[in-house]
């Protein structure tokens, strides 16, 4: 067995396993992938048997499906399609025949075309003659694909290629599931990934459709025989559900592509592209297996051909389901016709989700599968069916269409179920629809209609109670009657069906019954329907009310339903209203008038039988003429006199008498009556002078059986007069005072009244003598206040006087000084006797006192008058005082009592009291000292009061002066006679530490408010206090508030803590500011006393400036954790710069998490090499020394341009050419880095300019947020000042933006310069290329793995503690690098090698160096460093432009902002400067300024935050404008 076939077998081995653990997970449709294990090598072999259907899925047979489709296998190239074309072989290079030919121009035949060797020739291995076979693509060529069409889908398991040369360096398996349309990839192959497919993850499968690259199969051994192995499901990853349909569109495809992009070689083709030398280099493969099976999705064990597919080969798989499980399509895809009931799906292992048929009950042939339906039925059945016949419908032809019903004694399938309806259209609902079947449950009878709302009967042909008007129109079918309930008979139906009229109550009318009978009202469920509305016949104009609320039509100021109310403040007339007052009478008799007229008082004893005041006293024979002029009704009035008799000269009440006239007048509204009567004694013929009569008044009373109400034979009017009489109501008013009426009588009485007054009469009650504005409902009695009388309360009672607010006073005239009880009704003033004086006549003379018994005033010859009552004299002269005038008044002193001839005299204290110099109040005569003793006032002291007591100041010795309160604020002692100066009131002694002339303020080291006595101590902190301000441990404070003065940087009432954002508290000079880092920290505060920022996560050191503990990198780009391996590593503290771990004994890598040079095994279990590591290790230095010794001797060469021998000049030239490219290229990059860092030092110029420009900004939004709360005016200085801002904006954009700034033209030169080192770049790269391949080739020849006779592997330092050789990386202590040398193995033939071939690429190499010299590059590099440093000169010059207008500008705001804190600034000074600013306009328009906006946007698209920048420069100038629109609302 070859060496090829022994690979072979070792790979089904695996495939054999592989497919086991398939079989372990899949369950069921691990018999579709079970096909694998069966699967070798060989494209012969046939495909499986069909495995036909078990209790669930059917799958059919898999096989190679390349077999018989030849003709849809293409390639993009293949090798002699025009012509025979040379191949060599890498492994015959060594042997004569190692150069073949290809010539594919026709199909491969293993006797004439042999040579040909297209595409169709990897479906099998070998020929009939059991020689290899194989396709081949055109050398050198790397990006190749080979393309499988499908006619149909198809399962794709997995895919094997074995290669007849090199495997490639790289392809991708991709996939087609449309045809060809769009194309996913399967999997990546590279032999490095992360070069070659840099996005594609090549760290396992984690996911069975992850999509990874694989490095397996991509190595450059072996050279002929290799394989790739592609297994679509991965058996390491477990598959939850085989059937999902993640794993259905994984398998399913239509095209297959593999494209291979890159060629595995030995390195010679990249020093040299000549066509010798590509000649073995290209793809060849043996054969290609692509296994899989037709897709049925578990519903066909069998496929047949394509239509239009005739090919019939051995072993074809067919992509044409036989489809089982009634389904259908190519794919077994679908359901067939009628057997839609249930949802197609994937056969399953013990479910074959077979499709069934739908029931239609033989109603239908056809039918539809509907989600929802299924869903609805809890996934039981989905069926719809489709065309239902014989009056049928329904999801299963089940129903009865719309007019036709189910009959019940016949079967659902019987053509004949359905049977129409008979329902009238015009009382049936929709048309005359019924119902379709029988459901007692939703009370449904087969054929029974469905009758309008309104309507009834077993055709709906009938109006329901209480509807008539049968229409088809109408959508109800009947009208309702409408009838109220309330008012209808409640008898059969409400309402005629036709016609609609309803049936009323008695007292009910209106077609719906609805209302009232005229005089009736409130509709309800009474017998009669309404009732009467009884309005009454004298308040109301007529028996007519309202139907709603009864309420009638009453005449004025009448309240109340029936207008049988008064209104408030108003009332009835009585019968007697119209009376007329005998007093108020005139005489009427020849040579007779009325001897008198006299009040009579009111007395508790004696009933009120009279009106009015009183009488009029009438001589016999004498008469009184009454006018009358105020009738307010046409009508008969009977006329009674109201009088009393006289008994002797003094009357006597004996009882009330009137007498009415034998007839009633006829008395008119608008007329004046003027009425005499005379009165003489019955029966006698003389007249008796001494005969008198009391005459009341004259009444005229109403002859109310002539008003409406009361006339004719009605029984209402009947009643009513019966009424009358009954309850004496007429009776009621002949006599005085008139009896309580009885309540009829009240209600008779007001209609009267209201028919004869057209309503009721306003009470016009007197606001000074009633106690309200409302009067008796009857009679209009107003209640008066105490003394007043009238029916309006309007006068006095007799023996009253005063009338007003209080009513009116009595007389209280004194019996024994006053003539009569009676006094002027005005004044009061009673009639005296002789000797009394007084309004009551109830006092003495003037001179006396003590009524009745009066006696002359005793007053010492010192007042003319004393007190009426208790003789107290009145009005004293000559200084006295007292009852009788008997002692001096304060400020003298004497005897003033008559008789003992002294007077009263002045105090002398020390002047006399009526001058300016009297200090005392009184005095008196000290009989012992003979002296006069003074009292002082408050504030004087001494026996004549010429000295200030103490606690008062001032000259009391002098005329005019006087002694004032020291103003010491009440903090002195004020019986100290030291506690103020006596003089000047200068304070001496001030208490409750204060301080100051007045003791006004707290003493120092004191504060509070000294004159509520509240002084304390200062509380000053001496840390934290000016030590000025402090002496012996105390410190002073202001003494008003306590606040302490502070050093610098310290706050605090007690100056106990440092001001925000700063730190060190205690030192003489202050507080220091914090200075944390504003990106790095959490805030601007720190810690008081240890000066700690508050950093930000990954930061540390006091300001938050540096890295975090166990952190490291730049703080200001970013901190990184150092990570160090706890296992590896000395230490967890990091290089702060590099990163790197100090790491332990064994451990190396950046953070010693890996095992070091010259150790082995799995980190951290790392077990030092074998000893003969050393020795190679020596041995690979010594051979780079050597080839490093052979660098230099080409370096040589080239320089002297002669050569020291065939070898050793060949060599020299190629070293001294690599190093120069290699330095070339060095350079380059060092300049472009340069370049970049320059240009990238320009960025964050202009990113400084940009963060100073946002400063600026708030600079600008903190004032404006100062304005607002200041004068509207100052916000338009504010707009000016941001205008200035957006124009030194502008100017900072023209300096970073647009074709000609230094940013632009810096941008311009970059890129000139990046194009020109492109364009060499790549030359040099090629020319390089092929030489480094060249130089790898000589280090593979003969056995040159180990180059330096060493191991290669280098530590961090570059130095090779542990070989002596040197090796790949391997440096010595300067710098130089280490290969080879004395004592290495493989230095000689590794150089008789590398003389060898250097003679081929001789050629190669000069042709490089012309190429070298013929590019300047040096002019190139050179012009570029001077464009960028013209660049970064112009952007530091504007930089300094754009501080300079900065400052101005700031300074500019400032002089603003300081005249607008000014306290002088005055209004008019303001507006101009508002007005200068308003007048300050943009040099722009909005649309050039948002067009200048968007190209900084565009221009600052490379910048950091240059949009953030841009977008808010647009918002603030929104903010501008709406400032403006205020500004201008504001003027």
């Amino acid at each position: 067995m070859g060496e090829g076939e022994c690979w072979r077998e070792q790979d089904q081995k695996i495939i054999v396993i592989v497919d086991v653990l398939i079989l372990r997970h899949l369950s069921p449709l691990s018999q579709l992938l079970s096909r694998m294990s069966a699967v070798t090598v060989f494209g012969q072999e046939l495909p499986s048997g069909p495995h036909g259907c078990t209790e669930g899925s059917c799958y059919p047979a898999t096989g190679n499906l390349l077999i018989g489709r030849a003709v849809n296998l293409s390639a993009t190239s293949t090798c002699g399609l025009n012509g025979p074309e040379q191949y060599c072989i890498v492994s015959h290079l060594q042997e004569s025949d190692k150069c073949f030919e290809c010539n594919s121009r026709h199909r491969y035949d293993p006797y004439h075309h042999k040579n040909s060797h297209r595409i169709e020739n990897v479906i099998y291995l070998m020929d009939r003659n059991e020689d290899n076979t194989w396709w081949q693509s055109v050398n050198g060529v790397c990006n190749v694909s080979i393309r499988l069409n499908l006619e149909a889908e198809f399962h794709f398991t997995h895919l094997i290629m074995k290669f007849k040369t090199f495997r490639p360096a790289a392809m991708i398996i991709e996939r087609s599931a449309d045809f060809g349309r769009t194309w996913r990839p399967y999997r990546y192959f590279a032999s490095n990934c992360t070069k070659t497919f840099p996005g594609i993850p090549a760290n396992g499968l984690h996911h069975i459709n992850d999509i990874i690259c694989d490095e397996r199969y991509s190595d450059i051994e072996p050279s002929t025989h290799g394989e790739v192995i592609y297994k679509v499901l991965d058996p390491a990853i477990h598959v939850k559900d085989p059937y999902s349909l993640d794993i259905q569109e994984l398998l399913r495809i239509t095209n297959l592509r593999i494209n291979f992009t890159k060629l595995n070689t030995l390195g010679d083709d990249l020093l040299d592209r000549r066509f010798d030398v590509l000649q073995k280099y290209y793809y060849a493969i043996y054969e290609l297996v692509v296994r899989g099976s037709c897709f049925c999705y578990g519903h066909a064990s069998e496929c047949a051909p394509v239509p239009g597919v005739d090919i019939r080969e051995n072993g074809m798989i067919h992509g044409r389901c036989v489809c089982k499980h009634n389904t259908e399509g190519l794919n077994c895809e679908r359901c067939r016709d009628f057997h839609n009931d249930l949802p197609w799906r994937p056969a399953e292992a013990e479910n074959p989700h077979t499709c069934r048929e739908c029931n239609c009950n033989g109603h239908s042939s056809q039918c539809h599968f509907d989600m929802a339906v299924y869903f609805a039925t809890a996934n039981i059945s989905g069926g719809v069916c489709d065309d239902c016949l014989h009056n049928t419908m329904g999801r299963n032809c089940e129903m009865c269409k719309p007019f036709y019903y189910q009959d019940p004694i016949r079967d659902t399938r019987d053509p004949r179920v359905c049977v129409a309806c008979d329902c009238d259209p015009v009382g049936s609902l929709e048309g005359g629809v019924c119902d379709s079947h029988t459901d007692p449950d939703m009370g449904m009878i087969a054929g029974q209609c469905r009758c309008k709302a309104n309507v009834k009967g077993t055709r709906c042909d009938d109006c329901k109670e209480g509807y008539y008007g049968l229409s088809q129109n109408d959508p109800l079918g009947c009208q309702p009657c409408n009838c109220d309930p309330r008012g209808i008979i409640m008898i059969g139906t409400p309402c005629d069906q036709i016609s609609g009229d309803c049936s009323c109550k008695r007292y009910v009318t209106g077609r719906y019954c609805n209302q009232c009978l005229p005089e009736y009202w409130g509709l309800s469920n009474d017998l009669a329907g309404c009732r009467p509305c009884d309005c009454d016949f004298g308040g109301a104009f007529n028996n007519r009310c309202m139907m709603e609320n009864g309420q009638c039509d009453c005449r004025r100021h009448l309240i109340g339903r029936q207008c049988s109310e008064v209104q408030p403040g108003y009332f009835c007339a009585p019968l007697d209203y119209y009376k007329y007052e005998a007093e108020d009478a005139t005489g009427h008799s020849p040579g007779m008038e009325i001897e008198c007229t006299f009040h009579r008082e009111h007395t508790p004893s004696h009933m009120v039988s009279w009106t009015g005041p009183g009488f009029a006293r009438v001589k016999d024979g004498a008469g009184l003429v009454f006018t009358i002029d105020n009738i307010p009704y046409a009508m008969e009035y009977d006329i009674m006199i109201r009088y009393e008799p006289e008994v002797s000269f003094l009357y006597v009440l004996c009882f009330s008498r009137y007498i009415q006239m034998p007839r009633p007048f006829c008395f008119e509204p608008s007329n004046r009556y003027v009425v005499a009567i005379r009165f003489q004694r019955h029966g006698v013929l003389h007249r008796h002078l001494t005969a008198f009569i009391l005459i009341d008044s004259l009444v005229l009373i109403p002859k109310y059986t002539e008003l409406p109400g009361f006339q004719g034979n009605e029984p209402e009017a009947e009643q009513r007069r019966e009424e009358m009489i009954r309850y004496m109501c007429l009776d009621s008013f002949m006599m005085t005072p008139m009896p309580a009426l009885a309540e009829m009588c009240s209600k008779l009485i007001c209609s009267i009244s209201s028919i004869i007054h057209d309503g009721a009469l306003s009470c016009q009650c007197d606001p000074q003598g009633s106690l309200s504005g409302e009067c008796d409902r009857v009679g209009g009695q107003c209640h008066c206040k105490s003394n007043v009388m009238g029916r309006r309360c309007d006068q006095c009672a007799p023996g009253t006087y005063g009338f007003g607010v209080n009513g009116c006073t009595a007389c209280d005239c004194h019996s024994e000084g006053s003539v009569s009880h009676q006094c002027d009704p005005v004044t009061g003033q009673c009639q005296c006797r002789q000797g009394s004086t007084g309004r009551q006549c109830s006092d003495c003379q003037l001179g006396q006192w003590g009524f009745p018994n009066c006696s002359p005033c005793q007053c010492n010859g010192h007042a003319d008058i004393c007190d009426p009552r208790t003789g107290e004299c009145r009005d004293c002269r000559d200084y006295t005082a007292g009852h009788y005038c008997d002692h001096c008044v304060d400020g003298f002193f004497g005897n003033p009592v008559l008789g003992l001839g002294e007077h009263c005299r002045p105090c002398p204290c020390p002047g006399n009291p009526d001058s300016d110099h009297f200090n005392g109040h009184s005095c008196q005569a000290d009989l012992s000292s003979n002296q006069i003793i003074c009292n002082c006032r408050e504030g004087y002291t001494g026996p004549r009061c010429d000295r200030c007591a103490p606690g008062y100041y001032g000259n009391p010795e002098q005329p005019g002066g006087q002694c004032l309160p020291c103003e010491c604020s009440g903090n002195i002692n004020a019986q100290d006679p030291e506690s103020c100066d006596p003089r000047t009131g200068q304070c001496l002694k001030c208490l409750y530490y204060t301080d100051g002339p007045s003791c006004a303020h707290c003493q120092h080291g004191y504060y509070g408010n000294a004159l509520a006595h509240d002084c304390r101590r200062c509380t000053c902190v001496t840390a934290g206090t000016l030590q000025s301000a402090c002496s012996d441990g105390q410190c002073h404070c202001d003494r008003q508030t306590g606040a302490c003065p502070c050093r610098e940087n310290v706050a605090g009432h007690n100056c106990d803590q440092c001001a925000p954002n700063h730190w060190n508290y205690g030192q003489d000079r202050g507080c220091e500011p914090c200075h944390c880092d504003p990106q790095h920290t959490m805030g601007t505060h720190c810690n008081m006393f240890t000066g700690q920022c508050h950093c930000h996560s990954g930061f540390g050191g006091r300001q938050c400036t540096e890295c975090e503990q166990f952190h490291w990198g730049d703080p200001q780009v970013q901190c990184q954790e150092c990570n160090c391996h706890p296992l590896g590593s000395e230490m967890v503290q990091c290089d702060r710069e590099t990163g790197a771990c100090e790491c332990r004994e064994g451990a190396a890598g950046k953070r010693c998490d890996e095992c070091a040079r010259g150790f082995t095994g799995v980190f951290p279990k790392c077990v030092q090499c074998h000893p003969c590591f050393q020795l190679w290790d020596d041995a690979v230095c010594q051979i780079k020394r050597d080839l490093d010794h052979i660098q230099y001797t080409v370096q040589k060469i080239l320089e002297s341009g002669v050569p020291t021998g065939d070898g050793d000049t060949r060599i020299k030239e190629l070293e001294k050419k690599l190093k120069q490219v290699q330095d070339l290229i060095s350079w380059l990059g060092s300049f472009i880095a340069l370049t970049d860092g320059r240009l990238m030092g320009v960025a964050r110029e202009l990113n400084t300019t940009a963060e100073e420009e946002e400063a600026l900004r708030r600079i600008l939004s903190g004032l404006e947020r100062d304005c607002s709360r200041c004068l509207t005016d100052q916000f338009e200085k504010v707009k000016k000042n941001y205008r200035l801002s957006l124009e030194a904006e502008e100017k900072c954009n023209l300096t970073v933006s647009g074709p000609l700034s230094p940013v632009g033209q810096s941008k311009e030169t970059r890129n000139r310069t990046e194009v020109l080192l492109n364009d060499s770049r790549d030359k040099f790269l090629r020319a390089v290329a092929v030489q480094n391949k060249t130089l790898d080739e000589l280090s593979s020849i003969n056995g040159l793995y180990n180059v330096c006779g060493g191991h290669s592997n280098a530590s961090s330092n570059g130095s090779c503690p542990n070989s002596q050789c040197g090796g790949a990386g391997c440096r010595d202590d300067q710098g130089s690098r280490v290969c080879g040398g004395e004592g290495c193995n493989g230095t000689v033939s590794s150089s008789l090698a590398a003389l060898n071939h250097a003679k081929n690429v001789t050629d190669s190499l000069k042709a490089a160096n012309e190429e070298l010299h013929s590019v300047d590059i040096a002019s190139l590099t050179q012009d570029a460093k001077n464009q960028a440093m013209k660049t970064l000169e112009k952007a530091q010059k504007k930089k300094d432009d754009f501080a300079n207008n900065n400052k101005k500008l700031k300074d500019f705001i400032k002089k603003i902002k300081d005249f607008l804190s000014e306290e002088g600034a005055d209004p008019e000074s303001i507006e101009k400067v508002a007005l200068q600013v308003l007048s300050i306009t943009l040099p722009i328009n909005r649309t050039t300024l948002d067009k200048m906006i968007m190209q900084i946007k565009d221009s600052f698209s490379n910048l950091t935050n240059i949009e953030g920048i841009v977008n808010q420069t647009s918002q603030h100038i929104s903010k501008a404008k709406e400032l403006l629109r205020k500004a201008n609302d504001a003027k």
